[in-house]
């Protein structure tokens, strides 16, 4: 008798757990509600019998953030995202009404969530959405000797071809074919905007990314060129296609491919350069050290001390030629470094202890002899530049922290000037950042927080400029 209502209380518990489990998935939207309000959204699925979950916070641009794990015990529930510091708990009051807490760093905040169909995104006006007014198809090819596939989406306007085409290439790091980063998809906005204006638009998912493949471990920007030509071959190779008027248009590193491909190949008739670098990626990655140090608030003295530091660990590190040899080099030049640095500098940098001091050698070794970044560092696009002959379009934002405007116009302008270019325009964009928005505080951080995707005008000026360099 004991044993059959063990069972059955037994029964009856796993029913209610099974039953808070059902009622927890689905999306639940809450706020911290603060100096300003900050949305949150868990995402709860159900899969195999457990609970999984993630969390988005649109109004910081980020989404898909991995929960621990998500647990339903009778009316309880527990939130488990540890792996960034953070626990909800709270009680399920109804089908559509969590009332709890959100425990982080020691603090307890009051939160309810309420379960809802639609929950908040990322405002993001300029993504275009179907229906198109164009043909928009999703493709799939290979290299040669099919290693690699490569995931795409092409839009072809409407009517009788064939079309100017341009093929677009992505800026460093791992992204998608829309370029995506805090939600924003630049390369779809361009896509939608250039189509709509006569042109076919490819844009590839990344080696590794999407529905693209191949092996990252020993990737440089030359294998992303690779890529890149593979791409531009098949473009060439669609019916829709003018390939007397075939370019490209690439972002950041994406430009950096461009000036590759463009001083190699000579059936690429234009090039647009957003943000492409212009000078030494050394050098310029000293300066965008800097501005982004400064652009946090930094002491104008201690950004001009740490620019120093930055340039003699990169000396270092790229020129060692084992570990046990940069690691000295970089030792040596931290401690050079710091006779003539300001113990402000030395606080702000944190390299005070010996301990800190190594731990900062063996982080920046490890950058600075990453294949891809090593690579990078040693990169001048100045001779690529001197070797063009396609009609170029050079664009950077006044803004950028990044890429600063300046120096870097100013290299691609000199560079040109000795090409055989006989038609190119450089622009700096007053107020734009890096990824060409109209921005207000300019940081890296800000990216997110902007509803703007990409200015109009920017896209106002290159569709203008192929119009009349590249159409007629």
């Amino acid at each position: 008798m004991k044993r059959t209502l063990l069972v059955a209380v037994l029964f009856m518990l796993l029913g209610i757990s099974a039953q808070a489990q059902s009622r927890l998935v689905g999306n639940w939207e809450g706020a911290i509600k603060s100096v300003k309000t900050i949305r949150l959204v868990f995402h709860i699925k159900e899969e195999g019998g457990k609970l999984t979950g993630t969390m988005d916070s649109p109004d910081q641009g980020v989404t898909d953030i991995g929960c621990k794990s998500v647990t339903a015990k009778g009316d309880s529930v527990t939130v488990d995202m540890s792996n960034i510091g953070v626990v909800y708990k709270g009680h399920l009051l109804n089908d559509s009404v969590i009332n709890g807490v959100w425990l982080q760093g020691g603090v307890s905040v009051p939160i309810d969530f309420m379960k809802t169909a639609n929950p908040a995104e990322l405002y993001r006006p300029q993504t275009p959405k179907p229906p198109f007014s164009y043909i928009s198809e999703d493709i799939i090819y290979t290299n040669k000797d099919k290693s690699v596939q490569y995931g795409a989406t092409i839009t072809i306007p409407k009517g009788k071809g064939p079309f100017p085409a341009v093929l677009l290439i992505t800026g460093s790091g791992q992204q998608n074919r829309d370029e995506e980063i805090f939600g924003h998809r630049p390369f779809a906005v361009i896509a939608d905007y250039l189509t709509k204006r006569g042109y076919v638009v490819m844009r590839v998912d990344d080696r590794g990314m999407g529905k693209t493949t191949g092996d990252l471990s020993k990737a440089t920007t030359a294998i992303f060129a690779q890529d890149a030509e593979v791409s531009f071959d098949y473009l060439k190779a669609r019916k829709e296609v003018d390939r007397s008027k075939m370019g490209l248009l690439g972002h950041s590193e994406g430009g950096m491919i461009a000036e590759m491909m463009a001083a190699k190949r000579k059936d690429i008739d234009f090039i647009v350069l957003l943000a492409a670098p212009g000078i030494n990626v050394k050098e310029l990655m000293q300066d965008q050290a800097a501005m982004v140090m400064a652009s946090g608030g930094v002491d104008s003295n201690i950004v001009a001390q740490y620019k120093k530091l930055y340039a003699a660990m990169e000396e270092a590190g790229l020129s060692a030629s084992s570990e046990v040899d940069g690691k000295e080099k970089m030792t040596q030049a931290l401690k050079n470094w710091k006779e003539h640095a300001t113990q402000n500098a030395i606080s702000t940098v944190g390299v005070v202890t010996a301990d800190e001091e190594r731990e900062y050698v063996a982080q920046m070794f490890k950058i600075i002899t990453n294949t891809w970044f090593n690579y990078f560092l040693r990169f001048d696009p100045q001779p690529y530049l001197r070797n063009i002959s396609c009609k170029v379009l050079a664009l950077d934002g006044s803004r950028d922290i990044q890429v600063p405007a300046g120096p870097d116009l100013q290299g691609i302008k000199e560079s040109l000037l000795k090409s055989k270019s006989k038609s190119y325009e450089i622009k700096e964009l007053p107020g734009l950042n890096h990824l060409f928005q109209n921005c207000n505080t300019c940081t890296v951080n800000e990216y997110a927080v902007l509803t703007e995707t990409m200015s109009p005008e920017a896209l106002r000026i290159i569709g203008e400029w192929l119009d009349a360099k590249v159409k007629q």
